[in-house]
C-alpha cells in the first residue's frame, strides 16, 4: 500500500476512535454523573410544579393599599398523564360536558404539547376547589396549583389600575427572551401593563417525586432544583383613592374623563374615565364572561378617554393664544375689542359670542370672548416678520408643542394618544396651496383642526399655574426596594415652556382666569374661601354632518398663590362648560384642598350632578339596538327550547300509544322551593348601577 494511503487510513482510524470515546464519555457523564438530565429523563416519575409569586400591591398617596392579593387556585392537567381516568365523574364536578372537556384538552395539546402542564380550570370558587380538593386523587394528571388573585379594595380606578389575564401565544412571541410560558398572567392595561416587570415578582418551581400511581412521596433531590418565587415590588402612587371615587360619582351615567394633577410635582391625583367599571369583575371564575360583556358595551367602558380620546379643547384654549399674543406684542392688556355678536374680521359673521360688549384682555378671557380672541389669533397669523400664513402658523406651533399639545406627554399608561396641532400641510387638501389667516380662524377658538387629550389640558393648567414649568404627569411616585429599571427617572425631569414667555404674560392670563370664577361664565361654581383661576370651553360637535348636544369643558387650578391642583374636565355632549363640568371640577377642587364637600348647598350640587343623566344620543341608539338584538336572540333561543321539548314529548307519545294509561294518583301539591337565579341586569358590561356605586362610595 502507498505511504500516502497508509498516513489517510491512519487519520481515518483516529478520527473514528475520538468519536466513539466522546460518545462513551457523554453517557458516562448522563448516566452517572449528571443529575441535571437525570432530572429530564425522570420527568415521569417527577411533578414540576409552578410556584406563582404574589405580585406587587399598588398604594395610594396615602398609603391605602388599592390593589392587592388574594388567593385561589387553577386546575391544572398534563395530557398524557389522563388516560383512562373517570371523564364523566370529572365532567359532573366541574359541571361541563364531555365534549367540552375534549375540546380542552385538545386545544392544551396544541398550546403546550403532550406532556407539559396547562390551565384546565383557572381561578375556581371556593365551592369548587371544595369538591375538586376531596376527589383530586381519582383523576391522575389533574392537580391544584395555588395561584394569586388581583383584588380591589375601592372597586375604583378600572382604567388606571388595569387588568390581568392570562397569556396567549402572540403575547409569548411578542416577549420571547422575558420568560414568560403557557398559564401564566400579565398585565394587559393601566398599571399592571405599564409597570410588569416591576410587579410580576419572579416565579419559583418545586419538584416532586411520584410513585406509579403519581402519588407525591416526597421531595426530589431534597430540593436540590428547587428555586423560591420572589414576590413583585408595591408600588405607591400619587393618586388619592377618595378623589377618585368622588370623581366617578360625579361621572356616573355621563361620558367623559376628570384629570386633576399636583403642579408641584406632576404627580396625578386623580384619573376618571366614565363610564367606567368594576375592576373586579375581571378577575376570577367569571372573567371571560364580563370580558365579553365590556368589549361589546356601545358605551365603550375600556376606553381611557383621559389619554386615549382626542378632543377639541374648545375655549380653555384661549389661554394659550392669549399668552402668544401677548408675548408676540400684537397686544397687550389695554387692547380693547368690541364684540357685536360675532367676529367681523372674516367677515362670515363666524364664530358667534354669546356677551356682547366691548372687552380687555382680562375680562375678555373672563367672559371668554370669541371676537377678541379671534382677533389676536388673526393678528398674530398676519404679523410682517413671518413672510406667509404658514411660517406664522409654524411659529404659534412652537409655543403650543412647548406647553405638551400635539405629541405624547409621555405618562406611565399605555395608550396615549398625540393629539394635534395642525400644521400648513394639514389644509393643503381644504384650501390648496396657499393659505390665509380667515382659514385657520376656528384655532383661535379651540375648535377647528386642533385635537388634545384631556390629559394635556390638565397639564396645560399646571403650566399656567406654575408661570412656565411642569414636571411630566405620573401616577407612581416610588417602587420599594428601588426603582432598578430607571422606570421613574422621566418624572423627575423639570421642564420649560418657550422662555419669551414672561411671568407677566402667565399673571394677566391668571387674572383673567381668576375673573372667570368671580365675575364670569363660571361665578356660580366658585367656592368663597378658595381662590380657584379657571377657563370654561364649550364645544360644538357633529356625527355624520349632524349637530350634537354640545361637549362641557372646563380647566383650572388652585389656590392661585399656592397651587396645589390642576385639574381638567370634559362631559360629553351635555351642556356648556360653566353649566356642567365647571361645576364638577369645583367640587373635586373642594374635596381635595377641605377633605369633604362643607355646607348645604355644595351637598346638594354634589347630588345633583351626581344624578344628572348625559348620555350621547348616538351612543342611546347603539345601547337600544344591542339590547334589541339580544333580546330577539334569548327569545329564537327560548323557541328552539320550546321545539326541542316539543319533539321530545311527541316521540315519548309514539313510544306509549299502545299502552293503557294508569289512573292518575291525586296528591297535594309540594310546595315550590324558590330556585336562585342570576341577574341579568348585572351582565350589561358590569358597570357600575347609580345605586350600586353610590352605595359603595357612601362607604
Amino acid at each position: 500500500m502507498p505511504v500516502f494511503n497508509q498516513s489517510r487510513g491512519r487519520v481515518v482510524q483516529i478520527i473514528f476512535a475520538v468519536v466513539f470515546l466522546v460518545i462513551i464519555g457523554q453517557l458516562v457523564n448522563l448516566q452517572l454523573f449528571s443529575v441535571k438530565y437525570k432530572l429530564a429523563a425522570e420527568n415521569n416519575a417527577i411533578l414540576r410544579k409552578i410556584i406563582y409569586p404574589d405580585r406587587g400591591i399598588i398604594f395610594d398617596r396615602k398609603r391605602r393599599a388599592i390593589l392587592e392579593n388574594s388567593n385561589s387556585y387553577d386546575l391544572v392537567v398534563v395530557p398524557a398523564e389522563t388516560k383512562g381516568i373517570d371523564t364523566i365523574s370529572l365532567c359532573n364536578l366541574l359541571n361541563i360536558d364531555t365534549a367540552e372537556y375534549k375540546k380542552r384538552i385538545r386545544d392544551l395539546i396544541f398550546k403546550n404539547g403532550y406532556v407539559k402542564q396547562g390551565i384546565f380550570e383557572p381561578l375556581l370558587t371556593v365551592e369548587m376547589f371544595a369538591r375538586l380538593n376531596e376527589n383530586i386523587y381519582k383523576f391522575s394528571g389533574f392537580s391544584l396549583t395555588l395561584r394569586s388573585v388581583r383584588t380591589y379594595p375601592y372597586s375604583v380606578a378600572a382604567n388606571v389600575l388595569g387588568y390581568i389575564r392570562e397569556v396567549e401565544p402572540p403575547f409569548l412571541i411578542r416577549h420571547k427572551d422575558e420568560g414568560y410560558q403557557m398559564g401564566d398572567y400579565a398585565g394587559r392595561t393601566g398599571l399592571e401593563s405599564y409597570y410588569e416587570k416591576v410587579l410580576m415578582g419572579q416565579r419559583g418551581v418545586k419538584n416532586y417525586v411520584r410513585d406509579n400511581k403519581s402519588r407525591i412521596q416526597g421531595a426530589y433531590e431534597n430540593g436540590m432544583y428547587d428555586t423560591a418565587a420572589v414576590a413583585g415590588k408595591n408600588m405607591h402612587l400619587s393618586l388619592d383613592v377618595e378623589l377618585q371615587k368622588l370623581g366617578e360619582k360625579l361621572m356616573t351615567n355621563k361620558v367623559g374623563s376628570i384629570v386633576a394633577i399636583d403642579p408641584r410635582t406632576g404627580g396625578i391625583l386623580c384619573m376618571v374615565s366614565a363610564p367606567t367599571y368594576d375592576p373586579n369583575y375581571l378577575t376570577g371564575s367569571d372573567q371571560q364572561k364580563h370580558f365579553y360583556d365590556l368589549e361589546n358595551d356601545p358605551r365603550l367602558p375600556y376606553n381611557n378617554r383621559a389619554l386615549g380620546t382626542k378632543y377639541a379643547p374648545g375655549s380653555t384654549f384661549k389661554t394659550l393664544v392669549g399668552l402668544v399674543g401677548l408675548t408676540e406684542g400684537v397686544i397687550d392688556e389695554k387692547f380693547t375689542v368690541v364684540c357685536p355678536g360675532y367676529f367681523t374680521g372674516c367677515g362670515t359673521g363666524k364664530p358667534k359670542c354669546l356677551d356682547k360688549g366691548v372687552f380687555q384682555f382680562i375680562g375678555a378671557v373672563a367672559h371668554s370672548d370669541n371676537s377678541y380672541f379671534s382677533t389676536v389669533y388673526k393678528r398674530l397669523m398676519e404679523q410682517r416678520k413671518y413672510p406667509s400664513t404658514d411660517s406664522a402658523l409654524s411659529a404659534f406651533n412652537v409655543y403650543a408643542h412647548s406647553f405638551g399639545f400635539g405629541h405624547k406627554l409621555g405618562v406611565d399608561l399605555p395608550s396615549e394618544k398625540r393629539g394635534l396641532i395642525p400644521s400648513g400641510k394639514d389644509y393643503r387638501k381644504e384650501f390648496g396651496p396657499k393659505l390665509f389667516p380667515c382659514n385657520l380662524i376656528s384655532n383661535a377658538i379651540g375648535q377647528g383642526k386642533v385635537e388634545t387629550t384631556l390629559i394635556q389640558l390638565a397639564n396645560a393648567m399646571a403650566i399656567i399655574a406654575n408661570k412656565g414649568w411642569y414636571y411630566t404627569p405620573h401616577l407612581v411616585d416610588s417602587i420599594e426596594g428601588g426603582d432598578e429599571y430607571n422606570m421613574l427617572d422621566p418624572y423627575k425631569v423639570k421642564h420649560h415652556v418657550d422662555e419669551r414667555i414672561q411671568d407677566t404674560a402667565f399673571e394677566a392670563v391668571q387674572n383673567g382666569m381668576q375673573g372667570v370664577m368671580e365675575y364670569g361664565t363660571a361665578v356660580r361654581s366658585r367656592i368663597s374661601d378658595i381662590i380657584i383661576c379657571g377657563k370654561t370651553g364649550t364645544v360644538e360637535n357633529y356625527d355624520k354632518g349632524r349637530k350634537q348636544p354640545d361637549h362641557s369643558f372646563f380647566g383650572g387650578f388652585a389656590p392661585r398663590g399656592n397651587p396645589r391642583i390642576a385639574i381638567a374636565v370634559i362631559c360629553e355632549n351635555s351642556d356648556q362648560g360653566a353649566r356642567v363640568a365647571a361645576p364638577i371640577a369645583s367640587l373635586m377642587i373642594e374635596k381635595y384642598l377641605k377633605d369633604s364637600i362643607r355646607g348645604a348647598e355644595r351637598k346638594a350640587m354634589e347630588v345633583e350632578y351626581t344624578n344628572r343623566v348625559y348620555l350621547p344620543p348616538v351612543m342611546r341608539q347603539a345601547i337600544a339596538k344591542r339590547d334589541s338584538l339580544k333580546k330577539i336572540k334569548e327569545n329564537e333561543l327560548l323557541l328552539q327550547q320550546k321545539l326541542n321539548k316539543r319533539e321530545m314529548d311527541d316521540s315519548t307519545n309514539e313510544e306509549n300509544i299502545d299502552q293503557e294509561p294508569e289512573p292518575k294518583k291525586v296528591t297535594p301539591p309540594a310546595k315550590k322551593t324558590p330556585v336562585p337565579t342570576r341577574n341579568t341586569e348585572k351582565s350589561t358590561a358590569a358597570l357600575i348601577t347609580d345605586e350600586r356605586k353610590n352605595k359603595k362610595n357612601s362607604k
